[in-house]
């Protein structure tokens, strides 16, 4: 499998196939090159409707040399914990955005989430945030107001009175739930109309289908939220607070 950065003519092959609706897998799979570099390519330049060979190469080629020129001020040029190797590290980065990205979230909001997920403490202030990014404390800010909301970050004091911005276990969960839950309003309004369209109709019964499939995913899916809660909080032996507990299998 072949290494190292696009070419331009991969890139061309990459847009020849988003025009044929290729899956990024059969794309990945004709260039032999993994479906997450074709993922992420087509993500950070424009998404599928978006994505243009030429664009997308010389914006590469202009990220590769601010990288170069910023390399001394680049917090993963310096010595990492635990060995980790800096390059390794900032691909990974650039992947989990990536999948954030896939999943739905805008690409500040992602690179924010893919920073905190990736540093030991999983927590950072705006202004560690903001050094690592290389963007400015209002994007960070607007990003975290954003996660906060889909119940993604929490926000604590440390010691200092510094606002740190948290991912822990539980956030998952909590997530998880909202999700579940956003379902609860449309399940409520669907079993109205049938009422209103009359019961037994066409209309009527696809609103009642809808309600009912939807109830009982939302069923099921709390219920594992719990059960996974249960079963993680008991393996790592940490709390709902992120803090670190003996696990119930630990002497």
């Amino acid at each position: 499998m072949p290494g190292g950065r696009l070419t331009q003519q991969e890139r061309q092959q990459i847009a020849l196939g988003l025009s044929d609706n290729l899956a990024y897998a059969e794309i990945a799979r004709r260039l032999d090159r993994p479906t997450s570099t074709v993922t992420r390519e087509v993500m950070r330049n424009g998404g599928p409707a978006g994505y243009r060979a030429d664009l997308a190469h010389r914006a590469t080629q202009q990220r590769t040399r601010r990288r170069t020129q910023a390399a001394p001020h680049d917090p993963t040029a310096l010595p990492q914990a635990h060995g980790r190797d800096a390059a390794a590290l900032r691909d990974y980065q650039e992947t989990l955005t990536t999948v954030f990205m896939t999943s739905g979230l805008p690409k500040m909001m992602a690179r924010v989430l893919g920073c905190l997920y990736t540093v030991d403490s999983g927590s950072l202030t705006a202004s560690e945030l903001a050094q690592r990014l290389q963007v400015s404390p209002a994007s960070i800010s607007k990003a975290i107001t954003f996660l906060e909301g889909l119940d993604l970050v929490r926000r604590e004091r440390d010691e200092r009175r510094r606002e740190r911005y948290v991912v822990d276990d539980d956030l998952w969960y909590q997530s998880m739930i909202r999700s579940a839950r956003a379902n609860d309003q449309f399940i409520e309004t669907a079993r109205q109309g049938v009422g209103v369209l009359g019961r037994g109709t066409p209309a009527a019964t696809r609103l009642e289908n809808a309600a009912r499939f939807l109830d009982f995913v939302s069923e099921g899916l709390i219920r594992a939220a719990e059960q996974g809660r249960e079963v993680l909080y008991a393996r790592t032996g940490t709390g709902p607070d992120g803090s670190a507990e003996p696990g119930s299998d630990h002497p």
